[in-house]
């Protein structure tokens, strides 16, 4: 039987160590039977789990967050190894090399005035070390980003060039104009427009919280939340009345939600108070 890596070791090594232990023939079946494939759910799953944390400003959860999304990378690390492609020290070296790179205006002679110009020069930098032909200003972006996400990634790679709206105003009055556009393609009951039409909405709304200096993600994300808590509240208010909510009217459940509501405002100015 194995006997796991001494704690002596720094801990970077001691996981490298670890991980290759549960990698070898006496190691984990489970481990064992692991590809690049087969982790690309659990590394999605971790990433969010990393969000979360800081999204609730945890900072124990979000060390043990972090803690297991390193993992992901030794994981990975450890499989390329294994076939002879990469190892852990390849990967690090490739970002340590990348982020001086990238960084004239830190590690050399470069100047940049404000983060917009490093954003910038960094795009420039990365298109001339991939000898990418530059075909458009939207290139680079990954596609495999949550939809928000990208949006909000289009929509800055267009403001760089100047392609953008010069405050929030009329962003706003975008956004009614899409609503108007809703209402209409619902009045013509074409459901392909309809679709189109909701698209344009939210990547309007994204851009509206772009102009704001607002994260679209985070903003959605807080409001599910809030909408969870609320559903909870109105939940347990009615188990304890001895109701049951499929059989309730939707005036008795919107009275209830307004309870949940007050209810939570009230907590909120109690919290607030209490700072």
């Amino acid at each position: 039987m194995p006997t796991p890596p001494p704690d002596s070791l720094p801990p970077i090594e001691r996981l490298r160590a670890i991980v290759a232990v549960l990698r070898s023939p006496e190691g984990c079946p489970w481990d064992r039977e692991q590809t690049h494939a087969s982790l690309r759910a659990g590394l999605i799953e971790e990433a969010y789990e990393v969000i979360e944390a800081i999204n609730q400003n945890d900072d124990a959860n979000l060390c043990e967050e972090l803690g297991d999304f390193l993992l992901q990378t030794v994981f990975h690390s450890q499989i390329a190894e294994e076939a002879g492609r990469f190892t852990f020290d390849d990967a690090a070296r490739s970002i340590c090399e990348k982020l001086v790179r990238r960084h004239p205006h830190v590690f050399g002679d470069d100047q940049c005035a404000d983060s917009a110009e490093v954003l910038r020069k960094w795009d420039d930098l990365k298109r001339a070390e991939k000898g990418a032909r530059v075909e458009s200003a939207l290139d680079g972006v990954s596609g495999g980003l949550p939809a928000l996400l990208h949006a909000e990634k289009i929509q800055k790679k267009a403001a760089r060039v100047g392609f953008d709206w010069p405050d929030a105003a009329p962003v706003i009055e975008k956004v009614r104009e899409e609503l108007a556009e809703i209402e209409a393609a619902i009045t013509a009951q074409h459901p392909e427009h309809i679709e189109e039409e909701i698209g344009d909405l939210l990547f309007s709304v994204v851009n509206l919280a772009r102009k704001l200096k607002l994260d679209s993600e985070t903003a959605l994300r807080r409001s599910t939340d809030k909408f969870s808590s609320r559903f909870r509240m109105i939940e347990k208010a009615a188990r304890e009345r001895g109701l049951v909510m499929e059989e309730m009217s939707l005036p008795e459940l919107d009275a209830l939600w307004d309870e949940a509501k007050k209810a939570m405002a009230d907590q909120t100015c109690f919290s607030k108070s209490k700072g």
